[in-house]
């Protein structure tokens, strides 16, 4: 169901799968206000406060391609190939990495494994899949928007804007109703829809990305330093109107712009593109000694690029190897 490759979609699928490798990577010097030198925990915080946006990339990449399909809709196909495609991947993986936390620089603790195995229906083995149960719902919301969108003009424009307004509702802790997951990430599959049409023109978008960047990033230092403690509040949840056009301006920058990239390395985005859910499933393999053995002394400008690429990179050729043969290849979507 999905119509023919746009290369838009395959840069915003691998500055995604990077940029949620980079999440990771400077995870553990967030946490160290105070134990760091300030200015190297303000670098890692300020990467992590502009990086928000991959994870909601993903998804609104996924309505622009499924809800943005023109063609009818067919269920078989549909759950044959989209659905189970990934749930089963998801639930292979989640036994994997329930074992996978078993293991830290001591050795092994069954106990933790078998904790995360009883857990498992409820909340992710392992942090970064994390992601596949707000996302696996999505797709039961996708033939009724797919459906919508057709049959009603208004509903596209009304919808987003209540679910904006329920992301700054969110933000500020007016909670209610309103403040569903599902609620707050379905509007994702839209917004693809919606800023992958001719019509709509980026400068906007841009603009607002631009001041939700600078105000994200100043928040959580500002809150960090009147708490004396890493905080951040909801300034950086997937669910707030920030982080909702911050990745609406990601999103029209590689639209715009995307196809302006020489030949190699367009040639070099569809190559990772193609790997990005598998760089995204396998990177904490790679991730795992950095963790463990405390691998990440340094300054942040240097230390987090650096295992970026060890992990990008490594994630890649595993995806790849993986690729290649029968029994495997269908671990990564």
């Amino acid at each position: 169901m999905a119509p023919g490759r746009v290369f838009y979609f395959d840069l915003l699928r691998c500055l995604a799968a990077l940029f949620v490798v980079g999440i990771h990577v400077l995870g553990p010097f967030r946490h160290q206000f105070g134990v760091i030198p300030f200015d190297h925990w303000a670098v890692a915080a300020g990467l992590n406060g502009i990086s928000r946006w991959a994870v909601p990339v993903f998804i609104l990449v996924s309505g622009a391609l499924l809800v943005g399909d023109p063609r009818p809709f067919e269920w078989k196909y549909y759950i044959k190939r989209r659905v189970l495609k990934v749930v089963v991947p998801f639930l292979v993986w989640s036994v994997f990495y329930a074992y996978l936390s078993g293991w830290n620089a001591s050795g092994f603790d069954a106990e933790t494994v078998k904790m995360r195995l009883s857990e498992m229906m409820n909340e992710a083995t392992y942090y970064h899949l994390g992601f596949f149960y707000y996302f696996i719902p999505l797709y039961f919301l996708v033939p009724v928007f797919h459906w919508a969108v057709r049959e009603h003009g208004w509903f596209v424009q009304g919808y987003l804007l209540l679910w904006m307004i329920s992301s700054v509702a969110y933000l500020f802790y007016w909670d209610g109703i309103w403040s569903a997951t599902l609620w707050l990430y379905s509007g994702y599959l839209l917004l693809g829809y919606f800023l992958s049409r001719e019509d709509v023109h980026p400068s906007l978008w841009i603009l607002l990305g631009i001041i939700s960047l600078i105000v994200t990033v100043y928040m959580v230092i500002h809150l960090s330093v009147e708490a004396e403690a890493y905080t951040v509040k909801r300034w950086l949840s997937y669910k707030t109107l920030n982080t909702i056009l911050i990745s609406g301006m990601v999103f029209v920058i590689c639209r715009k712009w995307g196809a302006r990239l020489s030949p190699v390395y367009q040639n070099a985005v569809r190559f990772m593109s193609r790997y990005s859910l598998g760089i995204y499933i396998l990177h904490p393999l790679i991730l795992w000694p950095m963790h463990a053995f405390a691998l990440n002394s340094g300054h942040p400008l240097w230390v987090i690029p650096l295992w970026i690429i060890i992990s990008y990179v490594g994630a890649l050729v595993m995806s790849w190897i993986c690729a290649r043969f029968r029994l495997t290849r269908w671990l990564l979507p």
